[in-house]
């Protein structure tokens, strides 16, 4: 297995929509999602596309509890009309993240790593990794979803501010 480069934001693989997997089951493809875990995992992320790593296929991996799941060619769809928005980051803009609003629950087909047919709901934290995820096939970086780029912002300065703003808190409360 190996860590592969990351793509980061400005590289044109990130900004193309990627072509379909033919057939998931290749030694090639098998090669690629286990070395895409592993980078996700090496780089602390919680979910990877491949564009991300140079390679513009329709495939992610994401954390699922203590391993990690992967899904080729995914179709996403929302269900409801209900959206939240919250703070994301993006292995691809490293020391940024920004609020980003995604419907709430999502139902989601495509292939597993075997080839074989599977679809589910997801909600919340799954349901955003996925949509986030999707739109490295399409494109899109989280920046172009945002609402509102003066919540778009340094992690450092992110964390500082809300230690500030907890200590204020803290402090009225005594």
């Amino acid at each position: 297995m190996a860590i592969l480069k990351i793509a980061r934001m400005g590289h044109p693989v990130l900004l193309q929509e990627a072509e379909p997997v033919a057939d998931p089951t290749m030694p090639e493809m098998r090669r690629l999602i286990r070395d895409m875990v592993e980078t996700m995992q090496d780089a602390g992320g919680i979910g990877l596309a491949a564009p991300q790593v140079h390679v513009p296929l329709r495939l992610f991996v994401w954390r699922a509890g203590p391993g990690a799941s992967v899904l080729v060619n995914p179709e996403l769809e929302p269900i409801g009309e209900e959206t939240e928005s919250a703070w994301e980051g993006c292995l691809s803009i490293p020391g940024l993240r920004g609020c980003v609003p995604r419907h709430r629950r999502i139902r989601w087909r495509g292939l597993d790593a075997e080839g074989q047919p599977v679809e589910g709901e997801a909600e919340g934290l799954v349901a955003r990794v996925m949509q986030h995820e999707t739109d490295h096939l399409d494109g899109v970086l989280y920046p172009m979803r945002m609402e509102d780029l003066s919540l778009l912002g340094f992690t450092e300065e992110l964390a500082r501010a809300a230690a500030v703003a907890e200590a204020s808190v803290q402090d009225a409360a005594r």
